[in-house]
């Protein structure tokens, strides 16, 4: 028995080399960073400043904290959830033609690169980026966010939808077809349940992700409490900075955990 376990051993490739020589390349990419870049270490400024942000979160301003006017944190925190949810949604629907424009089984080799050339294109353009253009068509304001919010949404949603369309069992479009079904009837009944629950929980994973980049966007006057955030710091009033990052962790933290209970119930049926 022994002498059958070593002689499998012994056939057994020695990988020794092949993890050497990737270790060695992890190495070289390392050494290669660091090199790119310059560590200047904290600017003599930083420890006071750092200093201020935190007694800024420990003693926040209340009143604009719970101010419920257009100006206060629960205005902002509403307009950047609107945002995050219309772009999600406007964001999903159009990923969903886009995702069967890119399948290679249902609309051919040529389309299918086409379309994911697109995609790539869309994908690589940041988020921030398309804020700016949208600032620039459309003037700033909230507006700007949800076309932002939707175009982003495309690139990954679509890429996401594929892969559930690629998953689809085409035994039960056969059994369907050789039942006499039509063309709607095969959508309706064999292909919609199949692609549904995954669709729907990518749309809620999505929705997570563009709420984090709708505080960003707000950065550059796309609506939300990005804009109002900056400003509470450019003008170093720090407890209102405190009060825009308790609300914002309140509200990751709200949508966090319905999204994760959300995805884990349509994961389970």
């Amino acid at each position: 028995m022994n002498n059958m376990i070593n002689k499998q051993l012994e056939r057994e490739p020695n990988r020794r080399v092949s993890y050497i020589t990737i270790f060695a390349i992890l190495l070289a990419f390392l050494i290669w960073s660091v090199t790119g870049v310059q560590f200047n270490g904290i600017d003599s400024r930083g420890s006071t400043i750092a200093g201020n942000i935190i007694t800024g979160i420990l003693s926040p301003d209340l009143e604009f904290l719970f101010e419920f006017s257009d100006e206060g944190v629960p205005y902002l925190l509403f307009e950047t959830i609107c945002i995050a949810f219309l772009g999600t949604i406007f964001g999903s629907v159009l990923a969903i033609p886009v995702a069967f424009l890119m399948s290679q089984s249902i609309v051919g080799p040529v389309l299918s690169f086409i379309t994911r050339t697109l995609l790539v294109v869309i994908r690589t353009i940041p988020s921030f980026v398309y804020g700016l253009m949208f600032i620039r068509v459309t003037g700033p304001g909230a507006y700007a966010g949800v076309l932002t919010m939707s175009i982003t949404s495309i690139g990954m949603v679509s890429k996401l939808y594929l892969d559930t369309i690629e998953e689809i069992d085409d035994g039960i479009l056969e059994a369907m077809e050789a039942a006499g079904c039509n063309t709607f009837e095969k959508i309706r009944y064999g292909v919609i349940p199949q692609l549904f629950t995954n669709f729907l929980s990518t749309t809620i994973y999505r929705f997570d992700m563009n709420l984090r980049d709708a505080t960003v966007l707000g950065l550059v006057g796309a609506g939300g409490i990005g804009a109002p955030l900056i400003f509470a710091m450019n003008s170093y009033r720090w407890s209102e900075v405190g009060s825009i990052l308790i609300g914002l962790i309140i509200l990751i933290l709200v949508i966090e955990f319905i999204s994760s209970k959300s995805r884990e119930k349509l994961a389970n049926g």
